[in-house]
């Protein structure tokens, strides 16, 4: 089975999601998440889905969800480069992605998580 790479940058995770995600593939980058969020020590993740044209509701969910286990482990968590027609598939589904911090891009992403609340 194909995995979604994550890369380490200091005491942050960089995601980048380039290919259509499907069930299976969402729930291995969850587990690979949270085992590198303890194993790495980091205290930030930055999930870039700027190549996704949508998400359905279960991804909406596992990235929620996420974020609330990387909450537990003490790493928080910022959205990046969601192109519009997904943040109003969100909407429409009434995902809320609570816990999830958002940017526009990587860089404003990396701002957010390097200013530790």
């Amino acid at each position: 089975m194909e995995r979604i790479p994550i890369l380490r940058m200091g005491r942050l995770l960089l995601v980048t999601i380039q290919v259509d995600m499907h069930d299976r593939l969402a729930m291995a980058l969850q587990e690979d998440l949270t085992t590198r969020i303890v194993k790495d020590r980091a205290n930030g993740v930055l999930i870039d889905i700027s190549a996704l044209d949508i998400v359905d509701s279960f991804i909406g969910r596992m990235i929620s969800d996420t974020a609330a286990m990387a909450k537990i482990l003490d790493a928080k968590t910022v959205l990046v480069g969601m192109q519009p027609a997904v943040a109003i598939t969100l909407v429409e589904l009434g995902l809320a992605l609570e816990g999830v911090r958002t940017a526009l891009n990587v860089e404003l992403g990396i701002k957010m998580l390097e200013q530790r609340d």
